[in-house]
């Protein structure tokens, strides 16, 4: 056994002893958290923090050595206060938008305790769950109208989150005006492109020019803060008693089936797969003759169901794709390894982001 081995041993040792010891800190903060709610304390206490990063910091004598252990301090009690706050307050989840956007109302039903933090672009709702600001973002994949969200897509081929669960959600849009307002005096709707496009008919048949913004309930905002009286938002029942506005016509949506699938992304993989029946793969193919149909024959051939295969621009060279692909089949099983393994033949880059059991409609 050469010099290397017996490091990576030694280091394997010390992981297992780490892995114990902060299962038993994570027990020790849930006694704190407690005891902070019970007394309507917050969970940062700074002071307390720095005391403890000071007698513990002393305890390294090496200075270089010293500097990083603060930082693992730091980030340790980081991670303690993220807990504690998941404990007492609920998880926080991100979404794009303000409150009574429908990623809102599609979290609070998913996570019936929850913090639903809102952020201002999909992007911003991604990193704020890899920098740890919450446990999870909530972000729309694809609507049964008008098709797939493809910043959302590009989010998981270019990002480090996992997809724990796909979830149906139900949409029906509403046309919201200031209180007192008729709907013969609207001249102008503003809402989300996606939700302007679920409505078309409604639009088209009553004249209305259209604006897009951001998002639904932003649409709702702006009517409620604007001065003007001729102007409407497509948005959610909810937006309407949120920004104080009347619902002047009720389900406006060109087809009732309307329906958005959310996809939640959390930071780290389940631990427990086996009952796992559906995937989400990512895969780039290499530039050869016939490789997409190369790769699409091993993914059948190992006994996989594709339900769904989508291109998307990868961005980074002009005209070359990335495949979205949603499959049939628990692919963390042997014949799952066979096939991603056979699959390295064809594709230059493969990236499982989802593993769950089943679609869950709501």
């Amino acid at each position: 056994m050469d010099k290397l081995d017996i490091a990576r041993q030694e280091i394997n040792r010390i992981d297992k002893e780490m892995a114990k010891l902060f299962c038993e800190r994570m027990e020790a903060a849930e006694n704190v958290a407690e005891y902070k709610k019970e007394r309507g304390l917050p969970v940062l206490d700074a002071t307390r923090e720095e005391e403890v990063i000071s007698r513990n910091s002393a305890l390294v004598e090496d200075e270089v050595l010293r500097s990083y252990y603060i930082n693992f301090l730091r980030n340790n009690m980081a991670i303690s206060r993220s807990y504690q706050s998941r404990l007492n307050s609920g998880m926080r989840v991100a979404f794009a938008g303000v409150p009574g956007a429908f990623a809102q109302v599609a979290a609070e039903k998913i996570f019936s305790k929850c913090n639903a933090v809102p952020y201002d672009s999909f992007k911003n709702a991604y990193e704020a769950t890899v920098k740890g600001e919450c446990d999870c973002v909530l972000l729309p994949i694809e609507n049964s109208y008008n098709g797939d969200v493809g910043q959302v897509m590009d989010l998981a081929f270019f990002g480090s989150l996992y997809i724990s669960g796909v979830y149906d959600i139900g949409v029906t849009q509403h046309l919201l005006a200031k209180k007192g307002t008729k709907l013969s005096e609207i001249k102008e709707v503003i809402s989300h492109p996606q939700a302007l496009g679920q409505c078309a008919t409604f639009i088209k048949n009553h004249g209305f020019a259209t604006t897009e913004c951001s998002n639904t309930a932003v649409a709702a905002q702006l009517v409620a803060t604007s001065d003007r009286t001729d102007i409407a938002a497509i948005a959610s029942e909810e937006a309407a008693n949120i920004y104080g506005l009347d619902v002047l016509e009720n389900s406006i949506n060109d087809s009732s089936s309307n329906t958005t699938r959310f996809a939640v992304f959390s930071p780290v993989k389940k631990n427990d797969c086996s009952k796992d029946k559906q995937f989400i793969m990512l895969f780039t193919v290499k530039n050869e003759s016939g490789c997409l149909g190369k790769a699409l024959s091993v993914i059948g051939d190992n006994g996989f169901n594709l339900r769904a295969l989508k291109s998307r621009p990868t961005k980074e060279l002009i005209w070359d794709y990335y495949f979205y692909a949603e499959g049939e089949g628990n692919i963390n099983t042997p014949a799952g390894e066979k096939m991603l393994k056979e699959l390295e033949a064809v594709c230059s880059h493969i990236k499982v982001v989802g593993s769950f059991e089943k679609e869950i409609a709501l």
